[in-house]
């Protein structure tokens, strides 16, 4: 009995993704609310309790003293502790999501049997690399990000030096900067297409540093466009999701809604945090299918099946006229 094989292209990928995270469902749901539900709560809540925090209208002081004193409510607001901390969190359970579901991902791609406690155990192996690489690629973009400034201000400098007056309040300049941020901004979504696979890399071939940011570099030619796709499909959807709840806080505290006491406004959050949670799990699911599917074209897929089931008889799950690298392995 034959089934129909996978395309490697952007229904593909998300096809592939889907067809895993269904298989395992009560895995990926337990690591869902682990490491995932919390991450989309706190972004759908953050912008209501940031300014329920920070803004000093009367309804929001005589709110925060349900549960704080005078002296704790003025101590943060003076300081920057609350989103530092917040972004801390953001950034620990990040990285433990990256984690757990790629690994899963990956075994389940093999259709090995995925287990809680294994993937657990793979946050301690992977947890440092993955913090080590993004700061590598944060240092990366940095020095970009400095080097584009550096570069700009020598060009205005330059012009000036050569006599010429700069109206900083001239449409004509204020056109010269959108492009270059515009430019600037290519250049990030370029970076962040050719390392889409760098996470995954960490967590299953155990790299870290610029290694995996340059392999994952070679592993996307040929699928540049499913991984740009992917990141537009998930970057929007997360995005509306996010901006629709900041949207919701500004009318909760502008007294549009009755805010805590509205079931419209608690079933807003809830419904938003679910559907945040899966476009979460589903991208990172997605990304290590990509990663699969990279490796397939560049010819690396086949071996590793043949080494792991060298007695078998494997086919990859791809047909002639959709992957180039079809193989099939038979030991006597």
């Amino acid at each position: 009995m034959s089934t129909s094989a996978p395309t490697l292209n952007f229904c593909g990928v998300l096809s592939e993704s889907k067809r895993i995270i269904n298989a395992h469902s009560r895995h990926f749901l337990a690591l869902s609310v682990l490491f995932i539900l919390p991450l989309s709560f706190s972004l759908i809540m953050y912008p209501t309790l940031e300014q329920t925090l920070f803004q000093s209208s009367p309804r929001n002081s005589k709110l925060l003293l349900q549960f704080t004193d005078s002296h704790t409510s003025h101590h943060n607001l003076q300081t920057l502790a609350f989103p530092l901390l917040y972004t801390l969190f953001l950034f620990l359970f990040s990285l433990f999501a990256l984690a757990s579901i790629t690994y899963s991902t990956f075994h389940g791609f093999y259709g090995r049997p995925v287990k809680i406690a294994s993937a657990i155990k793979s946050l301690f192996y992977s947890f440092l690399p993955l913090l080590a690489t993004s700061f590598v690629s944060h240092m990366v973009i940095g020095l970009i990000c400095a080097g584009f400034a550096l570069v700009v201000f020598s060009m205005i400098k330059g012009v000036e030096f050569l006599g010429f007056e700069i109206d900083y309040d001239s449409n004509y300049f204020a056109g010269v900067y959108v492009v270059a941020l515009i430019f600037y901004l290519v250049v990030l979504v370029y970076l962040q297409v050719n390392w889409a696979l760098a996470f995954v890399i960490v967590v299953v071939e155990s790299k870290w540093g610029l290694e995996p940011l340059r392999r994952s570099t070679y592993l996307v030619r040929g699928m540049r466009g499913v991984s740009l796709s992917l990141f537009l499909f998930f970057g929007a959807l997360i995005g509306v999701l996010v901006w629709s709840s900041a949207v919701s806080a500004a009318a909760n505290l502008s007294g549009v809604t009755d805010g805590w006491k509205s079931w419209a406004f608690i079933g807003q959050i809830v419904v938003s945090s679910s559907f945040l949670t899966m476009a979460m799990l589903h991208n990172v699911a997605a990304n290590t299918v990509l990663y699969m599917y990279c490796k397939a074209i560049h010819g690396e897929l086949a071996w590793e099946i043949a080494e792991e089931f060298a007695r078998d008889y494997i086919s990859l799950p791809f047909d002639d006229e959709k992957v180039p690298h079809v193989v099939s392995v038979v030991q006597a």
